[in-house]
């Protein structure tokens, strides 16, 4: 185990407690949520449903290999930490005040310092060294550029038209908002990064690698997440709730593939200290 992450370790363990007690209470406690619309109703049951079904057993599954040393497990926890800061985003800044308030502050702040942590702490030398010269960064790199330009021009081009006609964009009007936090978390969290992690990973450096199997990791639970929304939406007559689950799908499969060609690209690194302490 690197024990400079120990303190990251922890607030997981934090974090993966907190986050069973969200997720359960908004799936069994009734009028935990005061969201007027259904579409945002319908979106949560699906969140907290994927999350405690397939979130955090990943993130579980993740912690225990990071913690016997594992490079693989340390790139997928760090994925799920940055998964866990993107989706508790809209339960603190989109969802209607209820209850569990304080629990979404306090898993947003906790997964904010865990990944500060995770990143600081890295062993990057040793990620580099990991990665088979014959990985094939080209290809996930222009997925990943294709992908931020796919969000981005969404995104742009409805707040084009919301300058030119006045029209707000279908999600804001389904949420019943005056914000749009989607747009804003995506343009800002997800795009720029996406660009950042193809540059860095066409070029074979570390971070490149760190980042996109981060976010690949968080892209392939939350499409599961939009996937399960909709289809929940469309059973509650939500009108062009399942337009879009053909995107969501080929970006599920698209991340999911994109982190485990990088996972299985990679190789045990032998650490010479441990040689030289032997040898001493």
């Amino acid at each position: 185990m690197n024990s400079s992450l120990k303190s990251a370790y922890k607030l997981t363990m934090m974090i993966v407690l907190l986050t069973l007690v969200a997720t359960t209470g908004g799936l069994f406690l009734r009028d935990l949520y005061k969201d007027s619309s259904s579409f945002a109703l319908n979106a949560w049951y699906a969140n907290d449903l994927i999350v405690l079904g397939i979130g955090l057993p990943l993130m579980c599954a993740a912690l225990v290999l990071s913690l016997r040393g594992s490079l693989r497990g340390q790139l997928v926890w760090l994925g799920m930490i940055n998964f866990t800061i993107y989706n508790y985003s809209y339960y603190l800044f989109g969802a209607a005040l209820n209850s569990f308030f304080i629990i979404y502050t306090t898993i947003f702040s906790l997964s904010m310092f865990t990944l500060v942590f995770g990143l600081i702490y890295l062993d990057y030398n040793k990620i580099e060294k990991s990665f088979a010269k014959k990985t094939p960064v080209k290809g996930i790199s222009i997925f990943m550029i294709l992908l931020a330009l796919t969000l981005g021009g969404a995104w742009i081009s409805q707040w084009i038209n919301f300058v030119i006609t006045g029209e707000s964009p279908q999600i804001m009007v389904n949420l019943d908002a005056t914000n749009n936090l989607v747009a804003s978390l995506d343009l800002t969290f997800v795009v720029p990064l996406c660009c950042v992690a193809a540059y860095y990973l066409w070029k074979r450096k570390p971070i490149g690698y760190v980042l996109t199997i981060m976010l690949n990791v968080k892209g392939f639970v939350y499409n599961l997440i939009l996937i399960l929304g909709s289809i929940v939406q469309a059973k509650a007559g939500v009108k062009g709730a399942m337009d879009l689950v053909p995107l969501w799908v080929i970006f599920c499969i698209g991340c999911l593939c994109s982190f485990v060609v990088l996972l299985f690209n990679m190789k045990p690194v032998k650490d010479k200290r441990k040689k030289l302490k032997k040898i001493g």
